[in-house]
């Protein structure tokens, strides 16, 4: 039986479980969503803090996530070359970064963090991984469909997202050969306990860059006409992880691209209309809410053909445009703005580097605050804006099903039954 079936089948006539243990943890589920359904109103619209503090969190064991430079935890600098200083300062402190193309922490990390995980170690990483409580098997420059070009041409990464899960299950395979041959040993504490897979949390953040390459190489037309394959290759994604006996899925859909200050350095008078009101680039954002409308359309259908799954829609969009529009009333530099890096006019070093500017060397340094920054490198967001994100995300408010994070276990359709229980 699976984790899902197994502890959450209540409502029947009769209840399908084994074991006195089930039985208790069925009838507090069962309890919680009967007290959580009186306090509803009329449409049937249930508090997220109600629930969450009225059903017992769920207890993942593990995270896996896939994605693109958004989540990268060390993929693109174990496959290629590490990214230089001062990536990671904010927290991780060390000279040869953190492999996060950020400042600090990202959502992933945040993640992490309420859920009481440790940091996720990249797929790819050689040296110090430790996979027992999951694995990040996310690489910057990342797509979900392959693309035809080399990361050396415009940063896009060979680790498309089938490429990922294809990984996954030949890391998921031989991590339980591994284990069993270890189990009872020390070097068991390093490996994942082939039981939890179906009781871990899927993690997924991609689809950024299959924008900007279709921005780059495409029309509108074209690329709009793309997306319904770009978004099934991304629920194939799922299906695979279902298949292998993944149950619980979190899925980020692609922010405001057209926020991202990298979009202004070769624009300098934008013709009219081509901004919105708070200055982003309004065809790409529209482009990017196509993708997401199109996206959380999929998850629905997803949930109908996965009964067994609990899919979790998050709007990452919503939360970084808020965070860009209210930059000024919450004290921080202009949204549009750069922390790491020197671009002045049409000369531009990237975070980290070095060149020759007007025969003099320039270094790609820090601003002296990234905390009132959003934008890290003018692509990445930093550590204070992944953190906002994660804090406007994780507690539910922006989720389809509106739960937290740590409740994502609970299928959809199992709360949507109990909170109907309100109309007899």
């Amino acid at each position: 039986m699976s984790y899902i079936s197994g502890t959450l089948r209540i409502g029947y006539w009769t209840l399908l479980v084994t074991g006195f243990v089930y039985f208790l943890f069925e009838l507090r589920v069962m309890t919680g969503l009967m007290m959580a359904s009186r306090v509803l109103n009329e449409n049937f619209f249930f508090d997220r803090k109600i629930v969450g503090n009225t059903l017992p969190p769920c207890e993942f064991p593990a995270i896996y996530n896939f994605g693109d430079s958004n989540s990268d935890t060390g993929g693109l600098s174990a496959a290629f070359e590490p990214l230089p200083p001062p990536y990671g300062e904010a927290f991780f402190h060390k000279t040869s970064g953190s492999g996060r193309q950020s400042d600090g922490r990202l959502i992933i990390d945040f993640i992490a963090e309420r859920l009481k995980l440790p940091y996720l170690s990249a797929y790819l990483n050689s040296i110090g991984a430790n996979y027992r409580h999951g694995a990040n098997f996310a690489v910057g420059g990342s797509t979900i469909r392959r693309q035809n070009e080399t990361i050396f041409d415009y940063g896009i990464s060979p680790f498309s997202l089938d490429m990922q899960i294809a990984q996954f299950i030949q890391f998921k395979s031989k991590t339980e050969n591994l284990y069993n041959e270890v189990k009872n040993t020390p070097e068991a504490d390093k490996l994942p306990k082939p039981e939890e897979f179906t009781k871990a949390i899927y993690t997924f953040d991609i689809g950024q860059n299959d924008l900007s390459v279709g921005f780059r190489k495409m029309s509108f037309d074209q690329l709009g006409a793309s997306l319904p394959d770009i978004i099934n290759q991304l629920a194939s994604a799922v299906q695979n992880i279902y298949q292998q006996g993944g149950r619980v899925f979190w899925i980020h859909n692609t922010g405001p691209i057209g926020c991202l200050p990298m979009n202004f350095f070769y624009v300098s008078n934008p013709p009219p209309g081509y901004l919105d009101e708070n200055g982003c680039v309004k065809a790409q954002n529209d482009m990017a809410g196509e993708f997401n409308s199109k996206l959380k359309d999929r998850i629905l259908k997803l949930r109908a053909e996965l009964p067994e799954s609990s899919i979790t829609y998050v709007d990452v969009y919503s939360a970084k445009y808020g965070l860009i529009s209210n930059a000024k009333n919450l004290g921080l530099a202009d949204p549009l703005k750069t922390c790491c890096g020197y671009h002045v006019k049409f000369d531009h070093i990237w975070c980290g580097f070095k060149g020759i500017v007007n025969n003099t060397e320039v270094y790609g340094v820090s601003c002296e605050d990234p905390s009132i920054f959003i934008s890290w490198d003018s692509v990445h967001y930093t550590q204070f804006a992944n953190q906002w994100v994660a804090d406007h995300t994780q507690n539910g408010s922006l989720a389809d099903p509106p739960l937290p994070i740590t409740h994502a276990c609970y299928p959809h359709w199992l709360i949507q039954r109990f909170f109907k229980m309100r109309s007899m």
